[in-house]
């Protein structure tokens, strides 16, 4: 696809970074001064890639010139410059065009997962902590932090139900395509008679957005403690330091099961700030469900989005078409990005559609 930006809107870009650069050395507002820092952190490579494309563009009349010019030798080589620089052109617009574009403006957030097993009794509790693991792997490849708030183990190992914080840079824009139910099909290992077995778990990835304020009134919680549940041994809590919490006009109910009490309602507490924004976000998404062109992303937990077929060694993600032979290394989150990139280009070329559109 190729845009051909409009001058004024690449005027109005570098209009609004040289304000907030001029506002910033005059602010005197501690809260001001972090406003238009965190602006001018977002401007920054916007306002690089515009300076670059206009320097290619303003190249392009001098290379004409020049190409055209009676100097066969000065002609030549202005003809090789100017095949580069058209060649190169496109490639610095549509840069500029996705920077540009209409985007998750919770792109950059650390994230809140969630991974839940689904049909297939103890299967799909394995599966699920197959799929946690493969998060966790794929998050320390990142530099991201993992954190556990709660967890349920299954009877026979995995996760009944685990909820994780994930803190990093752009953690939210690259698990945000997770969200859906995952299908597995593969022999159980309580399979006795080799039979191939289907079962699912369900992935919420929510963000965390750090200046997101989400009115939480204390009249509208109930907060229960209890004593948590586990496998035995030195772990099981023998006090009620569990804590649920019951946000009552919504029905939503988190709970976290550590050591310390304290500890677990900040973390319940947490937890629950993001599924408040996350229905806030799923509120503005489906009143816009209409003009938007493509489904990737919506975060629709019911929909079925990818199967992972073991005997075949095989991945498919059913949004974008998408089947790959390379499943264990998948699972082992050394590959996900090759199912993750496909998802964030398809993403982007809705983006730049809806701004050809907006420019048209």
């Amino acid at each position: 696809m190729t845009l051909r930006l409009p001058q004024a809107r690449l005027d109005q870009v570098l209009d609004r970074f040289r304000e907030v650069e001029a506002r910033m050395g005059a602010a005197t507002d501690g809260a001001e001064i972090v406003r238009l820092s965190k602006e001018h952190a977002e401007l920054r490579p916007v306002a690089e890639a515009v300076q670059t494309l206009e320097r290619a563009r303003g190249e392009l009349p001098e290379l004409e010139e020049m190409a055209a010019s009676g100097d066969p030798e000065m002609a030549e080589l202005a003809q090789g410059e100017l095949g580069e620089l058209k060649d190169r052109l496109p490639e610095l617009e549509r840069s500029v065009a996705l920077l540009l574009a209409p985007k998750d403006k919770d792109e950059n957030a650390s994230a809140i997962l969630e991974v839940r097993a689904g049909t297939g009794g103890d299967e799909a509790a394995l599966f699920a902590g197959d799929l946690f693991r493969m998060y966790q792997r794929y998050a320390q490849s990142k530099g991201w932090k993992v954190e556990v708030e709660s967890a349920s183990e299954g009877e026979m190992g995995g996760y009944k139900e685990i909820i994780a914080s994930i803190s990093g840079e752009g953690v939210f824009g690259r698990l945000k395509f997770e969200s859906g139910v995952h299908r597995v099909q593969r022999v159980p290992e309580t399979e006795a008679q080799g039979r191939i077995h289907t079962s699912a778990a369900t992935v919420a990835v929510l963000p965390e957005p750090e200046d997101v304020d989400i009115d939480i009134r204390d009249q509208d919680l109930r907060i229960d403690t209890y004593r948590s549940s586990g496998a035995g041994g030195q772990h099981v809590n023998k006090t009620d330091s569990a804590v649920r919490i019951t946000h009552l006009p919504t029905g939503i109910v988190v709970t976290s099961s550590e050591k310390s009490q304290h500890q677990n309602r900040a973390r319940a507490m947490k937890v629950l700030q993001a599924r408040l924004y996350e229905q806030q976000r799923e509120a503005i998404d489906s009143a816009r469900a209409a003009d938007r062109k493509s489904q990737v992303g919506s975060g629709d937990r019911s929909e079925r989005i990818r199967t992972y077929n073991f005997p075949q060694g095989r991945v498919t993600d059913h949004r974008i078409n998408l089947t790959l032979y390379n499943l264990p290394k998948v699972m082992e989150g050394e590959a996900l990005d090759d199912v993750i990139e496909p998802l964030i280009a398809e993403d982007q070329a809705a983006r730049l559609a809806a701004l050809e559109e907006e420019l048209a």
